[in-house]
């Protein structure tokens, strides 16, 4: 009798024990942007893939639109454990590794080419062995592009005379700051959250970001110009935390760095593909689409990218454009 009661036992601690091995672990994704946009739609779809790829261990949720909190808050998250995976700005990234920050100066990329040899180059590699040292584990898994960074205003600007004194919406982070103050404007820090109502109430006169952002929040209802400086060609990685990632098996690692970097890949194509597209949805919405003197900005600006601000060295800066 005590054989056969304890063979019974063995074996449902046994499926017990496998039942708890093989348990869905929730995943939490944070970001910032709209549920509209393609960054949400690929995340998504990265979800899918995890799980599928995973044979449902790992169920990932997706919380968009700063529901989880504003930038700041989901980059503190990533340490404290409460927020697994996030997209976040270059810049936000570089209050925790400076180089960084490079990627998001104004006028460093030539075009679309020039920022997808970085992302694919040792020095971008660096940088993220830099960052995850610096972070005490997060890690870097992909680079999606932005779209490149256009000024939104109430008043045409065609020249860098007709930004001074300007009060133009910038987001919380010193490297954003560099070409509004290089024409004259006046940068004001504020929560992406935060901006339509801010332009609507007339808080601030002007705000930038890339064309599909543009769109998707909506910013055109509340200006009536869109002026092409294409200062900054911006990019927002999609980082790991270190709690969440360096736990995982190496299997597990390689699925969400595989499946991670393929929603890099295809966040970029659909933003690219948009942004070609906007100037011509945009005017037909009866919206002024400007072009300007790309070249005086760029020639005002350069000077202070190597100055007391900047967080990289004037080698970094010079590897990035030697980049083909």
């Amino acid at each position: 009798m005590i054989k056969t009661t304890l063979i019974p036992l063995a074996a449902a601690i046994g499926m017990i024990w496998a039942t708890g091995a093989q348990a869905t672990q929730t995943v939490k994704w944070a970001h910032v942007y709209e549920p509209s946009e393609a960054y949400h739609h690929w995340a998504e779809w990265g979800a899918e893939q995890i799980g599928e790829r995973t044979n449902g261990r790992y169920k990932v949720d997706i919380f968009p639109a700063s529901t989880l909190g504003k930038e700041v808050e989901i980059n503190q998250g990533l340490v404290l454990g409460t927020v697994d995976i996030i997209y976040t700005g270059q810049s936000f990234a570089a209050q925790t590794y400076g180089p960084l920050a490079l990627s998001d100066a104004p006028f460093v990329f030539r075009d679309y080419t020039h920022w997808q040899a970085y992302t694919q180059s040792d020095l971008f590699q660096e940088f993220g062995e830099g960052y995850t040292k610096a972070s005490g584990g997060n890690v870097i898994l992909g680079d999606c592009y932005y779209g490149q960074r256009h000024v939104t205003s109430n008043k045409p600007i065609i020249e860098p005379a007709d930004m001074q004194g300007l009060k133009i919406r910038v987001p919380n982070a010193p490297i954003y700051s560099l070409f509004p103050k290089a024409v004259g404007a006046r940068p004001t820090p504020l929560a992406f959250s935060e901006v339509y109502l801010a332009l609507q109430q007339g808080v601030v006169d002007a705000q930038e970001n890339p064309l599909p952002t543009i769109r998707a929040k909506k910013f055109y209802e509340v200006q009536d110009y869109i002026d092409l400086t294409g200062h900054v060609t911006g990019s927002n990685l999609i980082v790991a935390g270190g709690p969440f990632f360096n736990r995982l098996p190496d299997e597990d690692k390689t699925i969400f760095r595989e499946v991670l970097g393929e929603v890099a890949q295809k966040v970029s194509a659909d933003v690219r593909e948009q942004e070609l597209a906007s100037i011509d949805w945009f005017k037909a919405q009866g919206v002024k689409v400007l072009d300007v003197d790309r070249d005086a900005f760029r020639e005002l600006t350069l000077p202070s990218l190597n100055g007391d601000e900047a967080t990289w060295t004037l080698e970094e800066f010079d590897r990035l454009q030697a980049l083909k």
